[in-house]
């Protein structure tokens, strides 16, 4: 009898199965996003600059835009540490999973627009928002990611239980201290722009403090 010939696979089945390519990709995404941050800190026009006096008022009147920047530095940095340690725990990838992955660098990519509306309008509800909105598209996209990872086997098996509890409760509970900082615009959007500089502060640095660093 002769040999049955292997089933031949169907595109969908063979794209998207790098890791280190997606990865490559969203190396670059991050950095260029990063970058492109610094782009709201606008030098003050010399028109505009007579003496030391004014100069000093003119960086003065740049401090929300410095501390956006700085706050969107620390939320790329860390959703970039987040997407490193997902991929590095995966033994394989298919087309679904790298296309959610880059539905979440689309979101990567809104966050120099977000951050530069919101350091023009650091009172605005609205930019606080939309900001927030593009934070819970990230954190709800890298989710998303690992469940899928999960339910397609995708992960190390032997220690797939373990990432996923993990990665759950880093999303559950970033996710509801970002929204409670955005809640906090109801009465001044300065106290939820400090509170979420906190959040990301706490998520970057990892303190060594018991409940701290379980968050």
């Amino acid at each position: 009898m002769a040999n049955v010939p292997n089933r031949q696979r169907d595109y969908n089945e063979v794209a998207g199965s790098s890791i280190h390519r997606l990865a490559g990709l969203a190396d670059g995404i991050f950095a260029v996003g990063m970058t492109l941050l610094v782009l709201g800190l606008a030098v003050p026009a010399m028109d505009t600059v007579k003496s030391e006096g004014d100069l000093l008022r003119q960086l003065g009147g740049l401090l929300p835009a410095v501390v956006t920047y700085f706050m969107s530095f620390l939320t790329l940095g860390i959703f970039w540490v987040a997407q490193q340690t997902q991929l590095g725990r995966l033994e394989r990838a298919n087309r679904n999973f790298t296309w959610i992955h880059l539905g979440f660098l689309l979101a990567v990519t809104l966050i120099p627009f977000s951050t530069l509306l919101l350091a023009r309008f650091h009172w605005s509800r609205v930019a606080l928002v939309e900001y927030w909105l593009n934070i819970f598209l990230l954190g709800a996209l890298i989710l998303v990611a690992a469940e899928y990872a999960a339910r397609n086997r995708l992960f190390n098996q032997e220690n797939q239980q373990t990432i996923m509890k993990a990665v759950r409760r880093r999303v559950y509970v970033a996710q509801s201290l970002y929204l409670l900082a955005t809640l906090l615009c109801i009465v001044d959007t300065r106290l939820s722009i400090g509170l979420i500089v906190l959040i990301q502060l706490n998520y970057a640095i990892a303190p060594r403090v018991a409940f701290l660093h379980r968050l």
